[in-house]
């Protein structure tokens, strides 16, 4: 995991489970370059404030490009009675608002940093044109950037407005944002809760770029998480999802957008999620499953591990798999504590016994959500459906995109397409080769696909 020094917040990257999983378990590249950019989303979006000519405050875009490698990037700088307070934001890392420190000030010069478990990322900058532009290097490693960025005017701000709402859910208070579309428009879209304790700011950039697309958009704290009621470790799947189904008729009957018009989104095992909805909620428009397993989440953890220890274990993957998929039925409720004990007795002294994961069973709490699979609901699905797999996934089975169309095939439904983006991870970032590889964005693809897809099922030309 990945930590800023600057405030020790550590972030766990729960991709399908819903339980902390062995450290070990962690692609190292993917905690080097996906720079914990969703932990600090918590950080709300702030309108410009009026822009004076010649004031060295404002926000401050571009574009910043290495080889193969461009961003868009913003830089907010504010000013109060004591010092310039400055945050980055890049929506395609899901980075919002994060604060620089270490800013330093001296004439028409400013510098400040971000510093991660990895790297210092060591940002100089000159205002120039009377303050409307700020021109500057961003060094790394061994690898120095130049970029230039122009303030915005207000009325060019790239956040589109958004409102906070509360809605009812079995009993429980739930929060969320709904972003408006600068056109207004009827297209609309809901993103779906995914696993773990992530709450909304885990999607709060998708949304914005959602919304910039001509979406209204709405996205929301799971259960237990942000400013929302209850407890996420304890609800089943189909309590999660009848959140999801009541979330939508809120922003439904909030936005008077008919659910004829709105589609659903959802990733990881927020996408196993996404055939359920669309059964219980038929007149929803579409849905779109993004990086979800055609398999039960546990068989996908499972192959998560498989993968994150096939090379050290070599030839003992096999048996150590076996082990490692009876600690996963424990906890899903399938093994009982004396079945588990005597199975992992008998193989810890083995040489791959070491690589298993085995949580404290004192501490284990059942989790059914384990045995759940999309595969029978994505059998009756009849709305139109885009399965958006990535090639360098490495938690969910490779031809889970397989079983899906198959499961979509059984429910006649002939309205999908399957689409797989090459160099894309679980989590849609690209993840091939890059001559700035040390952070990660979203796959250039990734939205422009989906929304070419959208446009196709709406008849938008």
């Amino acid at each position: 995991m990945l930590t800023w020094r600057f405030d020790k917040t550590t972030v766990n990257y729960l991709p399908l489970r819903t339980y902390n999983i062995n450290p070990a378990f962690k692609n190292k590249r993917m905690r080097r370059i996906i720079i914990i950019f969703i932990a600090f989303g918590i950080f709300s979006c702030n309108p410009n404030k009026e822009i004076k000519k010649g004031d060295k405050t404002g926000n401050y875009s571009g574009v910043i490009k290495h080889g193969n490698f461009f961003d868009k990037i913003l830089f907010e700088i504010e000013q109060d009675s004591a010092s310039f307070k400055v945050f980055f934001t890049s929506l395609e890392q899901n980075a919002n608002r994060i604060p620089f420190q270490g800013i330093v000030l001296s004439g028409d010069s400013i510098s400040f940093k971000l510093q991660s478990d990895f790297y210092t990322y060591s940002f100089k900058n000159k205002w120039i044109e009377n303050n409307s532009k700020l021109q500057g290097t961003l060094t790394v490693d061994t690898i120095t950037v130049p970029y230039t960025l122009e303030k915005e005017l207000l009325v060019n701000k790239q956040n589109p407005k958004n409102e906070d709402v509360s809605f009812e859910s079995n009993e429980l208070k739930l929060n969320g944002t709904i972003w408006y579309s600068k056109n207004g428009g009827s297209k609309a879209i809901v993103i779906l809760t995914s696993s773990g304790n992530s709450d909304r700011s885990a999607s709060r950039a998708e949304a914005i770029m959602f919304a910039q697309r001509g979406f209204t958009a709405f996205h929301y704290d799971k259960r237990g998480t942000g400013n929302s009621d209850g407890n996420w470790q304890a609800a089943t799947i189909e309590e999660l999802s009848m959140d999801d189904i009541n979330a939508i008729k809120y922003f439904s009957d909030k936005t008077g957008i008919p659910l004829t018009n709105i589609g659903i989104k959802g990733s990881s095992q927020g996408a196993t999620k996404i055939p359920y909805v669309l059964g219980e909620l038929k007149d929803l428009k579409y849905g779109i499953a993004v990086s979800c397993p055609g398999v039960t989440l546990l068989e996908s953890d499972l192959n998560y591990w498989r993968n994150r220890n096939a090379e050290a274990l070599g030839k003992d993957i096999e048996d150590a798999a076996v082990l490692q998929g009876k600690v996963f039925e424990y906890i899903a409720g399938e093994l009982s504590r004396t079945e588990i004990e005597k199975a992992l007795a008998i193989e810890k002294s083995e040489s791959w016994f070491a690589n298993i994961w085995v949580p404290n069973l004192d501490e284990v709490k059942t989790d059914k959500k384990l045995l759940y699979s999309p595969i029978p609901y994505f059998e009756t699905t009849k709305q139109p459906i885009l399965i958006l797999q990535g090639t360098l996934d490495e938690i969910i089975p490779a031809n889970s995109h397989e079983f899906i169309s198959n499961a979509l095939t059984k429910s006649s439904n002939s309205n999908f397409e399957t689409i797989l983006l090459d160099g894309a991870s679980h989590s849609m970032y690209y993840v091939g080769e890059s001559d700035f590889p040390y952070w990660s964005k979203l796959h250039p693809d990734y939205l422009k696909t989906i929304e070419d897809w959208i446009n196709t099922v709406s008849n938008i030309k």
